[in-house]
């Protein structure tokens, strides 16, 4: 007798389901939002934001890909716009010979502060209200192992490069 295929039980499946769910509507929200209010896509917002976040303004290209879990190719296309605009400025990675630093310009820094109070209205408003604050902290609770478990194996876009040592 065969073994039975690998199946989710009916609590797993609908829990699995309101999560892909609810991501979808968020992002779209999200999506629209940033539309509207900056041109601004959902990864060039997610760039931006770590930019702006960073103390230098600064990180490396590959470090944003594995942060924003987006290809390398795709995450030097969307940067490449973000330059044409003059929100960003790439240039060789001084510490890395292969390497590109992304660094947010003023124009850029300006351009997050428009977006970012429509962005939270939007984050609030749709996860956050309908929760207590108890809410808030356990699905922290929850989700934090689950991040970790699956930044454990990111896909290939999203794992760190392995570094040749050079000696």
């Amino acid at each position: 007798m065969p073994d039975s295929p690998p199946s989710l039980d009916a609590v797993q499946l609908g829990a699995y389901f309101d999560l892909i769910e609810v991501t979808s509507l968020l992002r779209h929200a999200v999506e629209q939002q940033l539309r509207e209010a900056g041109d601004l896509s959902y990864v060039q917002f997610q760039l931006l934001a770590r930019l702006g976040d960073s103390p230098t303004g600064s990180h490396r290209m590959t470090d944003l890909a594995d942060g924003v879990v987006y290809s390398r190719s795709g995450l030097t296309y969307q940067a490449g716009l973000l330059e044409k605009t003059g929100l960003v400025v790439r240039a060789p990675s001084a510490d890395d010979e292969r390497g590109i630093t992304v660094t947010i310009t003023d124009a850029g820094r300006a351009l997050l502060a428009r977006v970012l109070p429509g962005h939270i209205e939007v984050v609030k408003g749709l996860l956050f209200e309908p929760l207590s604050r108890d809410d808030v902290k356990a699905l922290a609770t929850l989700l934090a192992p689950v991040r970790e478990h699956m930044r454990s194996t990111p896909p290939r876009s999203a794992a760190p490069r392995r570094r040749k040592d050079r000696g």
